[in-house]
């Protein structure tokens, strides 16, 4: 049986990138961060973190990808946030246009 709130945030997203697992994860990997990503245009990533360094309490960054990279190094090298996120939301101009 999985024991979500021991897991190590590498095998977190194992499970996820093998498809066992779609969901809220607040109780996976207790003891670790929880984020989530932010994946913008190159046209609006400046503005969106200089946002995010003048608000560092409700959106604090841990990793900048480089441009095209789904991989984010400082934090989780080998992590690619297209498989290893279980769920998440396509929004634009506002609103979501897919899930």
């Amino acid at each position: 049986m999985l024991n979500a709130e021991t897991l190590k945030p590498a095998g977190g997203r194992q499970i996820i990138r093998e498809g066992k697992y779609i969901g809220v994860m607040g109780n996976w990997c207790m003891g670790y961060a929880k984020v989530n990503p932010a994946v913008l245009p190159k046209s609006l990533a400046y503005n969106f973190l200089l946002f995010c360094v003048r608000n560092p309490k409700p959106c604090p960054v841990l990793d900048v990808t480089e441009v095209g990279s789904p991989e984010p190094r400082r934090i989780a090298p080998g992590a690619d946030i297209r498989y290893d996120i279980p769920e998440y939301k396509i929004i634009m101009k506002g609103e979501v246009e897919n899930e």
